[in-house]
């Protein structure tokens, strides 16, 4: 029997609905307080419907953590991408990326929804191994990625301060999540952009020799 495209397609999209409300009620109030029942509800599946595509609320944490950082990785890719090919330099084209970061953030509607791996870190004993490691992985896989870029801006420009380039990377991390808090905390969705776009003057300044007459007086 012949099959449609409609048909092949619906277990994928329950899936992805699944995914979708299963993210959004864990980035608002954790994975202890998210419930199968309130999924199968809010997508309108049955418990069997849920349990064909997840095994259990394990399984289910380690596909939505997967696809979160799959997602991340993507969005890095692209802006990154774009702004190496607007400038060489790889100072001036880490500032750009910094930048398109910032505004990708002010551009989400209410604020960013929160991070799937904080959430995780933060409730890590409701987890697996398996589902720690695969945390760990991602925070690391962060370091790396920024870390080979800032290597790579030091060998041009020496940096001003006695810093270790892996704790400048690990800071994107540090100013993206607590950007995350801070903007829910006060209400302000503008929050994340404004830290991440301080960030980047920090960087600007670690790297950028300073003006000639920095310093100097001018009394006569």
């Amino acid at each position: 029997m012949a099959v449609s495209d409609d048909q092949e397609a619906k277990p994928a999209n329950t899936r992805q609905q699944i995914l979708d409300v299963a993210q959004a009620a864990v980035l608002a109030k954790g994975f202890g307080a998210t419930s199968i029942d309130e999924l199968i509800a809010a997508v309108g599946i049955s418990k069997s419907g849920f349990f064909y595509h997840f095994r259990d609320k394990t399984e289910l944490a380690k596909a939505l953590l997967e696809r979160y950082i799959a997602q991340d990785e993507e969005i890095y890719d692209d802006i990154f991408a774009r702004a190496d090919s607007l400038d060489e330099d790889p100072l001036h084209s880490f500032l750009i990326g910094l930048k398109l970061l910032a505004e990708v953030f002010a551009d989400l509607p209410n604020g960013h929804p929160g991070c799937m791996v904080a959430t995780i870190c933060y409730h890590e004993q409701l987890f697996d191994r398996e589902v720690r490691d695969l945390n760990a992985k991602a925070v690391f896989g962060w370091r790396e990625r920024f870390l080979t870029r800032l290597q790579r801006i030091a060998a041009v420009y020496p940096p001003r301060l006695d810093v270790r380039l892996e704790d400048l990377a690990d800071m994107l991390s540090g100013v993206a999540d607590g950007g995350i808090i801070l903007a829910r905390v006060t209400r302000d969705g503008q929050a994340l952009p404004r830290q991440m776009m301080l960030y980047r003057d920090f960087i600007r300044l670690v790297f950028t020799a300073p003006p000639p007459n920095a310093g100097r007086s001018f009394a006569t």
